[in-house]
């Protein structure tokens, strides 16, 4: 009963040879290479489903340790923290690109870090000049709205092109997705260096002018006819429509530029009163619909941050970690 079972097997399997045999026949000699290719990588990586496994679960641990080593950082360290961030996204990104040779994230980077410089020199001036503050903040808030600007219309052209609104023009739909998405990254990127550079430079410059201090009491007391975000007059009073500027009134009491404020606040990302640290409402400040969208934008900002500077560092050190174990 078994010999019979057994020669019931062997004819079953030569018939299954044959049949593949008078497949193969069948084939071009390009199918036929293909196959050949197909059945080589099969054989290749025969058995490693449970490598796979292993190398998913330290990815998983890693990025859970990873987010909880940040977050923890964070909350310890907050300066420390964001300093080296602002290091991580200024050169992760230009080492690929030099890596890959992009030259237009390399011409555009170096655009953006020649001007900065410039302007991160003048916040670093000793005395600090009555114009430098206003002078960064527009600097740093025309970045905001150009970034704002570029992710918005990169998001819009996406968008477009799922919706196949490019065949209306004639155009191809990668090139149309390839724009949306350097446009998307270009903002973004940009924005989140933007905003990680105006916290640093707010805080040296209000502290330089003597009525902030991040630890401890400031040095100057406030004076009602002095803005003590940049340390020059105040033109006019709360009550009174400034013809260049407004003068805008915390709920704690102080005074400073609108501008100043808005820049402290929107673009330095400090949302606490330069003297007092009394939380401010910025619903209160930004009573204008159209420019609500620009804190949303900000919030979105910083919450990439971590995929730009973090994930790179995280990536490379899961793949050191399957390498060191042999999972590679």
């Amino acid at each position: 009963m078994n010999h019979n079972g057994h020669g019931h097997d062997s004819e079953l399997l030569e018939r299954i040879k044959e049949s593949e045999r008078r497949r193969r026949e069948l084939l071009s000699p390009q199918e036929e290479l293909i196959h050949k290719k197909h059945m080589e990588y099969h054989e290749k990586h025969k058995g490693h489903e449970q490598m796979h496994m292993e190398m998913f679960l330290i990815l998983i641990v890693s990025l859970l340790i990873a987010q909880i080593i940040l977050v923890e950082w964070k909350k310890r360290h907050y300066r420390s923290y964001m300093l080296s961030t602002l290091i991580c996204m200024w050169m992760i990104p230009i080492s690929f690109s030099v890596y890959n040779i992009w030259f237009r994230f390399i011409i555009s980077w170096l655009i953006f870090t020649a001007l900065s410089a410039y302007m991160f020199s003048k916040v670093l001036e000793k005395p600090l000049r009555c114009t430098t503050p206003r002078l960064v903040y527009k600097w740093l808030y025309l970045v905001h709205k150009i970034s704002y600007a570029m992710g918005i219309f990169g998001y819009v052209v996406m968008m477009a092109t799922i919706m196949g609104l490019n065949f209306v023009f004639g155009s191809d739909p990668h090139s149309w997705m390839d724009f949306s998405v350097m446009l998307l990254f270009y903002g973004i990127y940009y924005g989140v260096l933007g905003r990680d550079l105006a916290e640093i430079c707010s805080d040296k410059m209000a502290m330089k002018i003597g009525y902030y201090a991040t630890d401890g009491f400031p040095l100057k007391t406030p004076d009602e006819k002095i803005c003590a975000i940049c340390g020059n007059p105040l033109l006019v009073s709360t009550e009174e429509e400034g013809v260049i500027e407004d003068t805008f009134k915390l709920s704690c009491g102080h005074v400073f530029h609108e501008f100043c404020i808005r820049g402290w606040c929107v673009i330095g990302k400090k949302q606490t009163c330069p003297f007092c640290n009394e939380k401010v409402d910025l619903k209160r400040m930004i009573n204008n619909f159209w420019e609500r969208p620009h804190l949303l934008y900000g919030q979105l900002l910083d919450w990439v941050r971590w995929l730009i500077a973090w994930q790179p560092l995280i990536y490379f050190g899961v793949q050191g970690i399957n390498w060191s174990l042999g999972l590679h």
